[in-house]
């Protein structure tokens, strides 16, 4: 009998990398002394404007969280295939599109089988893969962060279960183009386009997957609707998968408030899709005042955020220069991304806020 439970966790676990979070704005308030209102929160492409208004008054209204949320997400189903325009039967909603990545890879994928993924690229797929005892293939994105279509086929073997596709990506911010999925989709294997930063960009292949039993499109209501804290994301796939899903995700995976935010959200999208085209032209902007700093260079992007190289000093020393200002980003330093940082597109006021920051640490740099 083995009396240490941590001998018998399996032996792959002990090289596991952990998810990088982003960080928590009222620890970083605390540990700065300042209140939380003042923390510019521009490091996980969140929506600053939040919900939408009759989202916080229905969830205070709502008078049934005693009562366990529906299973079959019947209600909720129906309000995704008023937003996304195809039946309820292509539709299954998750804790987030990450709980999605984990039930498709645990029904796909045997131990050993392999999962291709175009990095850099959103590590989910990477962390999902190797917690279910799947192989990750790597491919290397081009120079200029797009999909190299050739040098995916090439990498498919017998035991290619899967293929990742994000656009736009993350943290890149580039679009795959329909062209390239078809030609994709044509190999036969499963492919799944993450569309997480869709209301972003307005390019989407969801009108494909009636046509492609092997086209899987992800989506989530954390980027443009405001309610990322309460973690919902969906999919849409072909009905027969859709009904696999329903089967095996945990029977209460969607919460009733969650619920409750997606259905008022999507009878609010008007104004929502309004925040995200402010978050859109604050996202031009962003771009046009980053170019003029010499020590940085952003990359063009069709989502929320702004990768940028740092061309002159550390990405860490910027990322934490900003943080005892109040001002969170993320930074890249591996051998894919060596010295970036990602920028959120926030509210006018934030953006000034950081280019003021950035334009100091810039002098620094340069004295």
């Amino acid at each position: 009998m083995v009396d240490d439970i941590i001998k018998m966790i399996r032996i792959d676990m002990g090289r596991f990398g952990a998810y990088s979070a982003a960080k928590s704005p009222e620890v970083v308030a605390r540990k700065l002394g300042i209140p939380e209102e003042d923390i510019i929160k521009l490091d996980a492409n969140e929506n600053p404007y939040g919900c939408s208004a009759k989202v916080r008054k229905k969830l205070a209204e709502y008078p049934y969280y005693y009562i366990y949320p529906d299973s079959n997400q019947t209600e909720l189903r129906e309000s995704l295939s008023q937003y996304v325009g195809l039946g309820t039967e292509y539709l299954v909603a998750g804790n987030g599109s990450d709980e999605l990545i984990d039930l498709l890879l645990r029904i796909l994928l045997c131990p050993g089988d392999e999962v291709i993924v175009n990095v850099p690229t959103f590590d989910m797929y990477r962390f999902s893969t190797e917690v279910c005892r799947g192989k990750v293939v790597n491919v290397l994105r081009r120079k200029d962060f797009t999909v190299d279509v050739a040098a995916v086929k090439a990498a498919i073997t017998e035991k290619t279960r899967l293929i990742f596709l994000t656009s736009p990506n993350n943290p890149t911010g580039t679009l795959v183009p329909e062209k390239d999925i078809l030609e994709l989709l044509r190999t036969g294997l499963p492919v799944v386009v993450d569309e997480a930063y869709y209301e972003f960009c307005g390019q989407s292949v969801v009108k494909l997957v009636p046509q492609y039993r092997n086209l899987i499109v992800l989506r989530t209501f954390s980027k443009w609707a405001g309610i990322a804290g309460l973690r919902v994301g969906y999919g849409i796939f072909t009905p027969d998968l859709a009904h696999v899903l329903i089967k095996v995700k945990p029977p209460y995976n969607i919460n009733l408030a969650a619920q409750v935010a997606v259905q008022e959200s999507i009878k609010d999208s008007e104004y929502l899709l309004g925040t995200v085209k402010k978050m859109t032209e604050e996202r031009s902007r962003l771009f046009g005042k980053l170019q003029k700093l010499d020590f940085l260079k952003p990359v063009p992007t069709q989502a929320n955020f702004i990768l940028c190289e740092v061309l002159r000093g550390d990405a860490k020393s910027i990322q934490d220069e900003l943080e005892k200002l109040g001002i969170l980003i993320r930074y890249y330093n591996t051998p894919l991304l060596n010295n970036y940082i990602r920028i959120s597109a926030g509210k006018p006021a934030q953006t000034d806020r950081i280019i003021a920051a950035l334009e100091k640490i810039g002098g620094k740099a340069n004295g």
